[in-house]
């Protein structure tokens, strides 16, 4: 029980520090943790093992856990925020579909990152089409 008000009430805490920023200092993270009743020295004792910095949110939880699992406590802590598993396309329902219509896996692909217009043209190695049909 001690445990889970103790992940409920460092999820506070990160919720107010990261409320109305987008990175912050161990520090800050440090001095709103040590005003909840809840976050005993013990606890606290896991924000000093993080090095000195400038964090996001998913950044200094990724920092906690990694405390957590150091000290071999995941089992009895937990991790403040597990992350999303990774699925390979393969192994997806959609995949499976693919396989079932004859829809080729690459047609499953996420979009690619840079829009068509501002990927570069391909042209063919030598002189421009220009200087040849002046030939």
């Amino acid at each position: 029980m001690a445990d889970q008000v103790w992940m409920e009430e460092m999820r506070q805490v990160l919720d107010e520090v990261f409320r109305d920023r987008d990175r912050a200092a161990v520090r800050d993270v440090y001095s709103c943790a040590s005003e909840h009743i809840h976050l005993t020295a013990d606890m606290l004792a896991h924000l000093n093992a993080v090095p000195e910095g400038a964090y996001t949110r998913q950044e200094i939880a990724g920092e906690i856990n990694r405390v957590i699992r150091g000290r071999g406590e995941q089992d009895t802590l937990g991790l403040l925020e597990s992350p999303a598993p990774i699925e390979a396309v393969e192994d997806t329902a959609e995949a499976e579909r693919a396989v079932l219509d004859d829809t080729p896996l690459e047609a499953l692909n996420p979009t690619p990152a840079t829009p068509a217009e501002e990927a570069p043209e391909f042209r063919e190695a030598g002189p421009p089409a220009s200087e040849n049909q002046e030939r």
